[in-house]
């Protein structure tokens, strides 16, 4: 990996991966810098952290899931696996010019967990780094490689969750 460009995982069963993310956008979009966030695995732009992304200056979004994972085996996957691709192409080519100085894979490590993408083909990617450029990877199931390819590694564990008590969903907290 390139010394000069920032990797960060954040990963874990806990809540507030991409919300980390997310506020990394926040703070890079603050300071005029431009951010790009690709999520993998979800599909739904009503959300409001989309939403949210949309109306800050220099940030561009690519949705490049389809939604809820298919059970192991089902045929469907097939459909989910070309979209991350898709999406790791797209994260390839920004990555590659060096221009975008965040950049966001939301759900990557879910994505490599799952069997959508191969780890080494995101390793790759990380590879493509130019100096200056943060890359940011969020999901449950982090492999060892992608974690030791980071140089800033953060475990959300879940210690409580309120849905698992009965709390329902809320706008602005949960999506």
């Amino acid at each position: 990996m390139n010394p000069d460009v920032r990797i960060l995982v954040f990963t874990g069963d806990g809540k507030g991966k991409t919300t980390a993310a997310l506020g990394m956008a926040l703070r890079a979009a603050g300071h005029g810098l431009p951010v790009a966030v690709i999520q993998f695995v979800k599909a739904d732009r009503t959300v409001g952290e989309i939403q949210g992304l949309t109306r800050l200056p220099g940030v561009s979004i690519v949705q490049a899931g389809r939604g809820f994972l298919p059970k192991a085996g089902d045929a469907a996957i097939a459909v989910h696996q070309a979209a991350a691709r898709e999406g790791l192409a797209e994260a390839e080519r920004i990555v590659a010019a060096g221009e975008t100085r965040l950049v966001i894979l939301d759900e990557i490590c879910v994505a490599v967990a799952k069997g959508l993408l191969t780890e080494a083909d995101v390793l790759a990617v990380l590879r493509r780094g130019r100096a200056g450029t943060c890359i940011v990877l969020t999901g449950r199931g982090a492999t060892e490689s992608l974690l030791a390819a980071a140089d800033t590694a953060t475990e959300m564990r879940e210690v409580k969750h309120g849905l698992k008590s009965g709390i329902v969903a809320q706008a602005g907290v949960e999506w």
